[in-house]
């Protein structure tokens, strides 16, 4: 070693390596670019840290569902037997709706979620003729249903006598249907056409109300909602100030891991507008929509909100190829896409766009 000129091997390896020798000291000691970028890393990580406490947005978004908690009630007020009795009258109204035995406006399908409605019926999403919150109306008296006498019998009476709604309140029921993955975007119930509160009733089974969510679709995604209050089966939830009126409420797809159905109790404002008698969802007489097969489950089928949609028009197509042109506008028509008197140029005008939208 001495006759090369080293004293020690290891200073003839480091000799033999000085580039990364150097590099290593360099980001030890901080002198280089390198040890600026770690430094500036190290840097930007404490920052985080100190932003996440100093971040005032959690502390908002705990405002904000302080808020929305403060402005709900809710009481647990149907025995399971009383559920069981009001449910055996929902299978009643599911029934007499696909046997055709109501009025038009009254039945609104959707995929994985009907909707019927009682006393009085409102224009909302596609049905407007100008989309927006506001542009909502009520349709003309008598053409939807009243509301059944079991509604007032055992849900109506019994939260008037438990003090939750007083008497005479309600003028407008609405039954939602939901099957396994379906959902209700989120949404304002209507200022101008519905007084608070809002009060509705769960049954089938658990799920869960979510306040401040985003949508997004194809597939369907939902955003981390400001809060969640969990709804059980036979209990009564009522909105108003906060979270009725300044913040959405959802149920999101994967809250409905079984069938749910719940009514919802309002009353309309005195001066809620109405949909014209010249407007084309008044324009004909009102017709019955035709009988539809049912699709009943209570199964779980977490996956069934992102799953493609086989439509009864679509069936039909493959059966009867020669006329599916005539097939496509007498069964998706009149039975899926049922738009209060439409005439039929604005059904074949429109056929396109709503069998996309029902494939989702």
């Amino acid at each position: 070693m001495a006759t090369s000129g080293y004293s020690d091997l290891r200073e003839k390896l480091k000799s033999m390596t000085p580039h990364g020798d150097e590099k290593k000291n360099k980001y030890a000691d901080g002198t280089s670019n390198g040890g600026e970028k770690g430094k500036k890393r190290k840097s930007r990580e404490s920052d985080d840290d100190d932003y996440e406490h100093s971040d005032d947005s959690a502390d908002i978004r705990e405002q904000e569902a302080r808020r929305v908690r403060s402005s709900i009630l809710q009481k647990n007020t149907f025995t399971p037997e009383e559920c069981a009795l009001i449910e055996e009258k929902i299978d009643d109204v599911v029934a007499k709706g696909e046997a055709g035995l109501y009025r038009e406006h009254t039945v609104d399908r959707a995929p994985l979620r009907n909707k019927y409605f009682f006393g009085e019926g409102y224009t909302y999403g596609s049905q407007l003729e100008k989309r927006g919150p506001g542009q909502e109306r009520l349709y003309r008296k008598g053409e939807v249903d009243d509301i059944p006498d079991w509604v007032h019998e055992l849900v109506i009476k019994r939260l008037v006598s438990s003090g939750v709604i007083p008497e005479g309140f309600v003028n407008s029921a609405v039954i939602n249907d939901y099957q396994p993955g379906g959902c209700i975007v989120s949404h304002v119930d209507p200022l101008h056409i519905f007084a608070r509160p809002i009060v509705s009733v769960s049954f089938f089974s658990d799920s869960a109300l979510c306040f401040g969510c985003r949508f997004q679709f194809k597939p369907i995604r939902v955003s981390e909602p400001v809060f969640v209050l969990p709804v059980r089966r036979g209990s009564v939830t009522v909105l108003s100030g906060y979270a009725a009126d300044d913040i959405t409420h959802c149920i999101r797809p994967q809250d409905i891991k079984e069938r749910r159905a719940v009514i919802i109790l309002r009353k309309t404002r005195p001066d809620a507008p109405r949909v014209d008698s010249d407007s084309p969802l008044s324009s004909s007489p009102v017709e019955r929509p035709a009988p539809l097969k049912a699709k009943r489950t209570r199964r779980a089928d977490p996956d069934a909100a992102h799953r493609p949609r086989v439509l009864e028009m679509d069936k039909e197509e493959n059966r009867h190829p020669s006329n599916s042109r005539q097939r496509r506008h007498s069964i998706s028509s009149e039975n899926y896409w049922r738009r209060g008197g439409q005439d039929s140029d604005k059904h074949r005008e429109s056929s396109g766009r709503k069998v996309k939208m029902r494939r989702h």
